[in-house]
């Protein structure tokens, strides 16, 4: 089982960027603030021990791949 890998907003915003989605610090935030729901556009969540917002590396490449892959699946040839 390969091991999570917990990342912050900035390192987040990095990741996106190497895949190709550049995005400012405010448009980062937006995705990780609750909405008046209490749910987030990006699964965040709060660190238990920093406090900080927290997302796993791989289930955010996932959102982007899946997003692209249900893109693919509904695009007509």
């Amino acid at each position: 089982m390969k091991q999570p890998c917990y990342i912050d907003l900035n390192q987040a915003r990095q990741v996106l960027a190497e895949m190709g989605v550049a995005l400012n610090e405010r448009q980062m935030k937006r995705a990780a603030e609750m909405d008046a729901s209490g749910s987030r556009k990006l699964p965040f969540f709060v660190d238990p021990i920093d406090g900080k917002l927290r997302i796993e590396r791989g289930t955010l490449v996932k959102i982007y791949m899946d997003a692209q892959a249900e893109a693919e699946n509904n695009a007509k040839y």
